[in-house]
């Protein structure tokens, strides 16, 4: 995948625990959420469900799968879970196994992994950055780009200037993360983001018909393609 192709990407994180409030633990609502992200237009779903167990991620990731039409489902962490699951890849953060060990699994004879199999990477600095991209991922998020909840302790907000530093630094696609709404968005494009990636922009939506009515005014104004 290069930084040129079908961009910029819009890529929708689950958080169901940011869902627990007002749906219960957030379980049920996930699903939905998933299917009206992917009705609204999103290009991929990353499946970020840290605490459930094995068997209840695969389920959850096998029907994403099975809603996904022509978005791509990658899930977190989990590399078997990914494949058994048919997704389209994994996306790997801090406490993850070694990119280098993964892609050096997929690429060296996986039998479950497919050629276009998608490996990323959670990026903080840009060191981390660049050694994601010499063990030839795909792809990698960099935030927080602005303040969010879920990011808190990932440190301070990065911020849009430091967003282009990085994506100026890299060849591969980098999408932003953190914070990132319907309002700011187009200043992480301007920046040179590949794409965003967000929880609360998606899950803040009344519903289906909202949330593809804010995607429709983001491709709109240029700032989404």
């Amino acid at each position: 995948m290069s930084a040129a192709s079908k961009l910029p990407i819009i890529c929708y994180v689950t958080g169901r625990k940011s869902l627990a409030e007002s749906e219960g633990d957030g379980t049920a609502g996930v699903p939905w959420k998933i299917r009206a992200a992917i009705a609204a237009g999103v290009d991929w779903v990353q499946i970020r469900e840290k605490d459930l167990s094995g068997r209840e991620l695969l389920g959850l990731a096998r029907e994403a799968v099975a809603a996904a039409g022509g978005a791509r489902v990658i899930v977190n962490d989990r590399l078997d879970v990914a494949l058994a699951a048919g997704a389209a890849g994994v996306h790997l953060g801090r406490e993850s196994l070694g990119a280098r060990d993964v892609l050096r699994w997929c690429r060296g004879g996986g039998e479950n992994a497919p050629a276009d199999f998608l490996v990323g990477v959670s990026c903080h600095r840009l060191e981390e950055a660049l050694e994601a991209e010499s063990a030839d991922v795909s792809y990698i998020f960099f935030g927080p780009v602005f303040d969010t909840p879920s990011k808190r302790g990932m440190g301070e907000p990065q911020g849009v200037t430091r967003l282009g530093e990085i994506c100026r630094a890299l060849k591969i696609p980098v999408l932003a993360i953190g914070g990132v709404s319907e309002e700011n968005a187009g200043e992480c494009i301007r920046a040179g983001a590949a794409g965003i990636a967000a929880i609360r922009m998606f899950q803040d939506a009344r519903d289906a018909e909202t949330l593809k009515d804010a995607l429709r005014r983001l491709r709109a104004q240029g700032t989404m393609r």
